[in-house]
């Protein structure tokens, strides 16, 4: 082979290489937008979310689910606009005794089934009470903690209704912790809690999961001064609490419990329940 032709062979061959990076590159930059329409496309649409949404997906659920002698634990139920028109009474034949309702979202929803899943389990024989999914990305929040006892998330003293419950966890819209630093996120929820007990007397139950208090709080511990922990942790105990709560007031313990999903523990027998409930 003479050199001209060695050249041109050579040459051919970067060529045919060039071509090739260039058409993975060009792959590679088609697939980015089809990704990202799908991650978008996961998203599930404002005002869906509920208690537990992220625990499963972020490792609160790996492993068997036991159940634990109810010596002294009172079974209760949480419920929102997914389950529909509940029969209550199926639960209360089942061992249910307390229930939360889904009652707002941010300040831009309310659960359309809040009457008969809130006056349903009371009429039922129930200590009942109702919880917000907190959005800390659109509101303040004293705004949320207003816009929540405004519509349905009060208490009365009447012995059968529970303190509210802000439900802190992973935005399933976007990040993880709504873009908020863990010093944001710390007086974003004193700025609900506080609110909460300004417009109602009670301080307000804190719903979260370990794992996600740790990354958004930086697992800080004042809360558990006035605010009961409500625990997700599907793995078959409780597990190691947040900082500051030296026992949980209720555990939700699995999301595929019978009649319906959402299933609870609280620490203490129903005298302890209905405690709570009178302050």
């Amino acid at each position: 082979m003479n050199s001209r032709s060695s050249n041109s062979t050579a040459f051919r061959h970067r060529l045919t290489a060039t071509a090739t990076l260039l058409a993975a590159a060009v792959g590679v930059l088609g697939a980015a937008p089809a990704t990202a329409a799908r991650a978008a496309a996961a998203k599930p649409p404002r005002g869906s979310a509920y208690l537990g949404i992220g625990v499963r997906t972020h490792g609160g659920a790996a492993g068997p689910t036991t159940r634990r002698p109810l010596v002294t634990q009172t079974e209760g139920v949480d419920v929102s606009s997914y389950q529909g028109n509940v029969d209550w009474t199926t639960l209360w034949n089942s061992g249910v005794r307390w229930a939360y309702t889904k009652a707002t979202e941010g300040t831009y929803y309310t659960n359309p089934d809040f009457a008969q899943q809130y006056n349903g389990p009371y009429d039922a024989g129930m200590i009942r009470a109702a919880y917000h999914f907190a959005t800390p990305d659109t509101t303040s929040g004293a705004t949320q903690a207003d816009y929540f006892v405004n519509h349905g998330g009060g208490w009365s003293g009447d012995g059968r209704t529970l303190p509210g419950v802000l439900d802190i966890e992973w935005d399933p819209y976007g990040a993880a912790c709504y873009g908020l630093s863990q010093s944001a996120m710390v007086n974003w929820i004193a700025s609900f809690v506080n609110e909460y007990h300004y417009r109602t007397g009670r301080w307000a139950v804190i719903y979260t999961a370990t794992s996600w208090w740790v990354q958004c709080t930086g697992n800080y511990g004042a809360f558990a001064a006035n605010d009961p922990l409500w625990v997700a942790n599907y793995n078959g105990s409780p597990g190691t609490l947040p900082a500051g709560w030296g026992y949980y007031t209720m555990w939700q313990y699995t999301d595929s419990g019978p009649y319906v999903g959402d299933h609870d523990r609280f620490n203490g027998d129903i005298t302890r329940v209905q405690a709570l409930a009178l302050g």
